[in-house]
C-alpha cells in the first residue's frame, strides 16, 4: 500500500496541476509562470540533493574517501542521458518558442507535451530508485523518506501540470483535450516508478549510481529549462524568491519525514 500510495502522488500533482485550465484564464501570465517555474526549480534542486544525492553517497560509505565515486559516475550518466533524449526527441519550449531534437512533422501542441514528457523522465525514475531501495530492504531507505520524496515531486508537478495545459489552451485546444494532455504529460513518472520497484531485485546492487543518476537527469532539467524560462523576458526576482521558497519546503519535507 505504502508503494502505490508512493507511485501513485506524484502523478496526483501533475493531475491536479493540469486540471487550472478550467478555472484560471486562458493564458498564463508572465508573473505567475516565473513563480511556479521558480518553485518547481526549487524543490528539484533540494529532492536532488536530500533525497538522491546524500542517500548515494551514504550507500557507498564503505568506500571511505573514495564513496563519491559511484555518485560522481551516475551523476554524469544521467545528465549525459537527459542530454541525448534533449537532442533526439522533437519537443518545443513553449515559453521560448523554440524547437529541439531531431526535425518532425509533428503537430505543436504535440511538441509542447513531450517537452514536459522529457522532464517528468527523471521525476519517475527518482521516486522509483527511491522504493526499489526500501522494497529490497537491505537498505537504509525508509517508507518516510520515499513518501517524503513522492510528496515533494508532487508539489512541484502541480505547476508543471498547470505550465502545460495552460499554454495547450492559449494554443486553440478545448479545455478537456488541454486537461488531458497536461495529464498525459505526468504518465511517465509512474510507468518508470513501477518499472523500476520490479526490478528492484537487480538495482540494489547500482543503487549508489541510480539515486546520482536520477539526481543529474533532474538538474539537468533545471538548469537546461526550468531557471532559462523563469529568467525570461523583463527581469524580476519572483523567480528566485520561489525558488527559494520551494527549495526549502523540500528540504524540510526530506528532513522532517526522512
Amino acid at each position: 500500500m505504502e508503494v502505490f500510495l508512493c507511485i501513485l502522488i506524484p502523478f496526483l500533482g501533475t493531475t491536479l496541476g493540469a486540471s487550472c485550465v478550467f478555472f484560471m484564464k486562458r493564458e498564463m501570465s508572465e508573473k505567475i509562470r516565473r513563480i511556479l517555474t521558480g518553485f518547481a526549480a526549487g524543490v528539484m534542486v533540494a529532492a536532488s540533493i536530500w533525497s538522491l544525492i546524500v542517500p548515494a553517497i551514504e550507500q557507498s560509505e564503505g568506500m571511505g574517501r573514495l564513496s563519491f565515486i559511484p555518485t560522481v559516475i551516475g551523476f554524469w550518466i544521467g545528465v549525459l542521458f537527459l542530454l541525448l533524449l534533449d537532442k533526439v526527441i522533437p519537443h518545443l519550449h513553449a515559453i521560448s518558442g523554440t524547437t529541439e531534437g531531431v526535425k518532425s512533422s509533428l503537430a505543436k501542441t504535440t511538441m509542447m507535451v513531450l517537452a514536459v514528457t522529457l522532464h517528468n523522465i527523471p521525476e519517475g525514475m527518482a521516486v522509483g530508485v527511491v522504493l526499489a531501495g526500501f522494497v529490497s530492504g537491505k537498505t537504509d531507505i525508509s517508507a518516510a523518506s520515499a513518501l517524503a520524496l513522492s510528496i515533494g515531486i508532487a508539489i512541484q508537478n502541480f505547476p508543471e501540470g498547470a505550465i502545460i495545459s495552460m499554454p495547450l489552451r492559449s494554443e486553440g485546444m478545448k479545455k478537456t483535450r488541454a486537461f488531458v494532455g497536461g495529464v498525459l504529460s505526468g504518465i511517465v513518472e509512474p510507468v518508470g516508478a513501477v518499472l523500476t520497484v520490479l526490478a528492484s531485485g537487480f538495482i540494489t546492487p547500482a543503487l549508489p549510481y541510480l539515486l546520482s543518476f536520477a539526481a543529474g537527469a533532474m538538474l539537468y532539467v533545471v538548469v537546461e529549462e526550468l531557471i532559462p524560462e523563469m529568467s525570461q523576458g523583463e527581469h524580476s526576482n519572483l523567480g528566485t524568491i520561489f525558488f527559494a521558497v520551494g527549495f526549502s519546503l523540500m528540504m524540510v519535507l526530506d528532513v522532517a519525514l526522512g
